[in-house]
């Protein structure tokens, strides 16, 4: 009979170096307290990285640079993901994304509709804030994003630059999610959102 750590080994050699792992994901191949020996042994013997508590990486690794990390949007994406939950890049973060600032964050920080946590990836966080539906009802990613970093700038605080720059993401998202999606902001940012598709127009 093959050991349950043989049973992951083999699970993980049908995906791509790259992906993230949580273990509920390979409970059906043990009795859970075998499935989390068996993870620390694969850890130990370097065919897993644990990225944080719960959270694995099935390598990828460059004979220079050693082990390639995923980007923390990616960690973030899969535990949403498991978890069956919505979120958005908020705050200075949300700026980074857009290429409104050029500061990464230590802490990752995202709105949920899933549990409020925080997870610790190496030196840095990745924090899930609980907040109302309507804040994660919009359909344009870009557009959602402008919204959050838009917050974070502040009513009055909006350059030249940062409006030309908004204007220039915003012609690469649809009109229609663009429309949508002001209608969720706060008035000032709705102004600055649909200025800038009028302008493409």
């Amino acid at each position: 009979m093959k050991s349950t750590e043989e049973h992951i080994v083999k699970r993980l050699r049908d995906f791509k170096r790259g992906k993230i792992f949580f273990p509920e994901m390979f409970y059906d191949l043990g009795s859970n307290d075998a499935v989390r020996q068996a993870l620390v042994r694969l850890e130990d013997d370097g065919t897993l990285v644990r990225l944080a508590h719960g959270i694995y990486l099935f390598p990828k690794k460059d004979k220079q640079l050693g082990i390639l990390y995923p980007p923390i949007d990616n960690i973030a994406k899969a535990v949403a993901k498991r978890d069956k939950a919505t979120i958005i890049p908020t705050g200075t973060y949300a700026l980074n994304k857009l290429g409104l600032s050029t500061q990464v964050p230590l802490n990752a920080v995202y709105l949920t509709d899933g549990s409020q946590r925080s997870i610790k990836v190496g030196k840095r966080a990745i924090k899930f804030k609980r907040t109302v539906p309507k804040n994660l009802a919009v359909k344009g990613e870009i557009s959602g994003l402008v919204i959050q970093a838009l917050r974070e700038i502040g009513n009055g605080k909006v350059t030249t630059e940062q409006r030309r720059k908004i204007q220039e993401l915003l012609q690469k998202e649809d009109p229609h999610h663009v429309k949508h999606d002001a209608k969720l902001a706060p008035a000032w940012i709705r102004t600055i959102m649909l200025k800038a598709i009028e302008e493409n127009q």
